[in-house]
């Protein structure tokens, strides 16, 4: 049953898999997350996610798990990226969130900027992953929507761009409509127009 149902999972889904009504689906559910298998989260709309892996049952957490505890924009709970031991700082999370490339979780992690930055730490982080110019705009972008801490002058300096640099994609092929001011200061195209930010308002 867990290679079956492996995945993320709602009610139906898992009732369309296995054939069976819902009573029975949560019957299954209760007893593949009583052996460890199982982690629950809620999705935008309110539905109940299950997120069923024999990686459940080692322990440790995922990005996504951590995101979801400060962001207001959730994400589907996977195994990809679990993380054991120490849990990743900030700064590490923007940095990841930047190298995974995928609107929804870059989207999640600008509350980050909500949280305590070592903004030295960030910088020499985002320098090693050739993103810091990314991040300095997602900052920017996030001061327009909520109340961040504030950005080390350090950081802003060395990351900033020379006017002659080119142009780089936050997410390869995508641009902002809305936020073309804070391309051209980081040089840098954002994925995000006013109405994806709406989970901020």
């Amino acid at each position: 049953m867990l290679k079956k149902l492996e995945g993320v999972h709602t009610i139906q889904s898992v009732m369309s898999l296995l054939n069976v009504d819902e009573q029975k689906a949560i019957y299954y559910i209760h007893r593949l997350r009583k052996a460890g298998y199982v982690k629950t989260a809620r999705a935008s709309n309110n539905m109940r996610v299950y997120s069923i892996s024999f990686e459940n049952k080692l322990g440790g957490t995922s990005y996504e798990e951590l995101l979801n505890a400060v962001s207001p924009v959730k994400l589907a709970t996977g195994t990809v990226h679990r993380v054991y031991g120490k849990v990743p700082t900030a700064e590490e999370m923007l940095v990841h969130a930047v190298n995974t490339k995928s609107l929804r979780t870059i989207l999640a992690a600008l509350a980050l900027f909500k949280e305590k930055i070592e903004w030295d730490t960030l910088y020499r982080l985002a320098k090693a992953n050739h993103c810091e110019r990314q991040i300095g705009a997602l900052y920017d972008l996030a001061r327009k929507i909520m109340r961040t801490r504030r950005m080390g002058n350090r950081f802003r300096h060395l990351a900033l761009p020379q006017p002659t640099h080119a142009f780089g994609f936050t997410i390869p092929g995508l641009k902002s409509k809305d936020f073309q001011e804070i391309e051209h200061q980081w040089r840098v195209y954002l994925p995000f127009n006013k109405t994806d930010l709406e989970a901020y308002a």
